[in-house]
């Protein structure tokens, strides 16, 4: 039986605009661009140990049974979906997306596995993966091919956008707790954050513009804006902190992801080093160093980060 590994990058919120909550799922209309970054889980899949009956999940680090991970929902899903009825696999998932974070990690680790059983077992195509992912989450469409992606709906009706010509870097600030996506729609909802319909399609229309030709980003700085960034600090003080470690780096921009509560600061070209590469702005995490928890990213990725390919050895 072939092994596969794939990455399964998390996604960062340039601007997220939130309209009414919606009657069918009560889930809320959104716009927002879905950027992938090189932050990443890794996932093999292979075969399970030897008598195993069913599929097995093993990823340290998250509480809770491997069943009930979202990957494992994915590979479930999967299976039903297409009537792929392969022996049990073994879906091991290697952490470095913080959890609950507002970087859309467990949708990513589920769009990575639908992309691993799609190659493993030759069954499935874009539409039914595509179907599959709408129906385990709102992150996970965007995810399921990593890139650029102007989101509507509740995240599931997605146009996609030129990949940027230059480089960004980007500052991680990860907190040490996890902060509920529904407990942040809930505060914002209190607080009477909510754009009419109209509102959100012109939102989108002005974003999809200003990022036609790959801009890196829009001109309009507060088309970044983040309508749940208030209401996640409300929620969790900390983030305000991180937020004003971000800008003491140099940031030229700080901003929430997501729903949070990870900060994050992006630096123009030539951009934040990765890897401890050279750079104008590769001092940023260490002037942070032994304070806070940082890693360095960038975005955008290469457009075959994330695809499957066999496990060595």
């Amino acid at each position: 039986m072939s092994a596969y590994r794939a990455l399964a990058p998390a996604k960062v919120n340039l601007g997220l605009f939130v309209g009414p909550r919606r009657d069918s799922d009560g889930r809320h209309e959104l716009v927002t661009v879905m950027q992938s970054i090189s932050l990443a889980d890794e996932l093999t899949l292979q075969a399970a140990p030897a008598g195993s009956t069913e599929d097995v999940i093993l990823c340290e680090g998250v509480p809770g049974p491997g069943s009930e991970n979202l990957a494992a929902s994915a590979l479930r899903a999967f299976r039903a979906g297409t009537g792929w009825d392969a022996p049990p696999r073994l879906l091991s998932i290697t952490k470095r997306i913080p959890v609950a974070a507002g970087l859309a990690g467990g949708s990513a680790d589920a769009a990575a596995t639908l992309r691993l059983a799609h190659v493993a077992s030759g069954l499935g195509d874009d539409a039914l993966l595509a179907e599959i992912a709408a129906e385990l989450g709102a992150d996970v469409p965007a995810a399921l091919r990593p890139g650029r992606w102007l989101a509507r709906g509740a995240g599931e009706v997605l146009e996609p956008l030129p990949a940027p010509r230059s480089q960004l870097g980007v500052l991680v600030l990860p907190l040490a707790r996890e902060l509920s996506t529904a407990a942040v729609y809930a505060e914002a909802d209190r607080a009477g954050v909510q754009r009419t319909r109209r509102e959100l399609a012109e939102l989108g229309g002005e974003i999809a513009s200003a990022l036609s030709r790959g801009a890196a980003l829009p001109a309009a700085t507060e088309l970044l804006h983040n309508d749940l960034q208030r209401p996640a600090v409300s929620l969790c003080p900390e983030i305000a902190h991180a937020l004003a470690n971000a800008r003491q780096t140099g940031a030229e921009l700080t901003l929430v992801s997501g729903s949070g509560p990870t900060a994050l600061g992006l630096f123009a070209p030539p951009g934040l080093a990765v890897n401890g590469g050279p750079g104008p702005a590769a001092p940023a995490a260490e002037l942070l160093a032994g304070r806070v928890p940082a890693a360095i990213a960038a975005m955008p990725v290469d457009e075959r980060f994330g695809e499957p390919a066999p496990l060595a050895g």
